[in-house]
């Protein structure tokens, strides 16, 4: 958990988790509703909260971390499913996994190797601009790689950018 000195709130408007799109949208069933965000949570979260990414280039780069999560890019080593003495093996890959996966190769194929890297340290794997470049000036060029490889995502998703 970090330290209260470390921790960064703000107000922000999110999208509902109860929003029902069965029903109407009104006062009982918001599309949004007001929160406290932690701005420090990923570095597209700080990016954002700085002015530094668009609408659409973080719902890019959220879009990219969902689909880095569903072919099991985040998941964390659990010692409790390790298959040891011919135990059994993984589940097999579902049709959102194969979805996702041929969905990261397009990113893949339009980013190139240096930018699906960058957007899967900063978006998957949600290291900071920080430990990737050491230099004030490589995390310069990497804050502008990112941004270009997300408005290049945003554009092949059809979301609207600048």
């Amino acid at each position: 958990m970090p330290a209260p000195s470390q921790t960064k709130l703000r107000p922000a408007v999110v999208d509902n988790p109860f929003f029902s799109r069965a029903h109407r949208a009104d006062a009982s069933n918001p599309r949004t509703i007001p929160a406290i965000v932690n701005v420090r949570e990923s570095a597209i979260a700080t990016l954002a909260a700085r002015g530094q990414l668009d609408a659409a280039q973080v719902a890019a780069a959220d879009r990219f971390r969902r689909l880095w999560e569903t072919i099991g890019g985040a998941g964390a080593i659990d010692p409790a499913r390790l298959v040891v003495d011919g135990g059994k093996a993984r589940e097999p890959i579902n049709e959102r996994q194969v979805a996702a996966g041929k969905a990261l190769a397009k990113c893949r194929a339009l980013l190139g190797v240096r930018g699906y890297r960058l957007v899967s340290l900063v978006c998957g794997q949600g290291h900071a601009l920080t430990e990737i470049a050491p230099g004030k000036r490589e995390r310069l060029t990497a804050a502008d790689m990112l941004r270009m490889s997300l408005d290049d995502l945003a554009g092949l998703w059809g979301m609207a950018t600048r």
